[in-house]
């Protein structure tokens, strides 16, 4: 029988080794697009994409090294 998890907080996902995270993506993420996360201080960009994960959003790079939840959703932008 298949266990059904029904969520995970932020702060466990942040606790699991890199692949258990690439896991939690593959089976429970879905896919919103592709996205640039800028870098800290604002001078590069890195190619991923922006998947909906639980009750958060999670940036995974191109080559898979970077993984990065957030709790605020990089895709909403206030209007000016």
């Amino acid at each position: 029988m298949h266990k059904i998890n029904n969520g995970m907080t932020i702060e466990s996902f942040k606790e699991l080794a890199h692949e258990k995270k690439l896991l939690e993506l593959k089976h429970n993420g879905e896919l919103l697009g592709p996205y640039e996360r800028r870098s800290e201080n604002g001078d590069s960009k890195t190619p991923g994409d922006i998947f909906t994960l639980y009750a958060f959003w999670v940036f995974l790079s191109e080559d898979e090294k970077m993984i990065i939840p957030t709790r605020r959703n990089p895709l909403y932008k206030e209007e000016e």
